[in-house]
């Protein structure tokens, strides 16, 4: 069963994608509410997959992904972005990100992503 590593500044974001994640049998490794501790959590956690927000305080999610990847080039990281933030995602991307999935969630699309990143 695929860890995974649930990041954005809002609670409400990150429970949706749990709850759809759960329902397909992954395990939450952690969940964090922004950057930093989500360079912190992977560090000790090791998840196999993090899901990014890209726009969240103190650490926005492409720094995060950079200092992760930098650190763990073989990191999958999918972004979470919303509507309109096509040059954030192509920045990401850039980054090392694996894939985006934009808000309001669908799960489909959330799990067609996940298991197209883990493979």
């Amino acid at each position: 069963m695929a860890s995974v590593l649930i990041v954005d500044d809002a609670s409400f974001m990150r429970m949706m994608i749990k709850d759809i994640l759960t329902k397909n049998e992954f395990d939450i490794a952690g969940e964090a509410a922004n950057g930093q501790e989500a360079v912190d959590m992977f560090k000790e956690l090791s998840p196999d997959l993090v899901t990014m927000d890209i726009t969240m305080p103190e650490k926005d999610g492409i720094a995060a992904l950079k200092e992760i990847q930098g650190e763990h080039p073989e990191a999958k990281v999918i972004m979470c972005s919303a509507m309109g933030q096509q040059s954030m995602v192509i920045d990401a991307i850039q980054a090392g990100a694996k894939d985006f999935i934009v808000k309001p969630f669908q799960a489909d699309r959330v799990m067609d992503a996940i298991n197209k990143v883990l493979g």
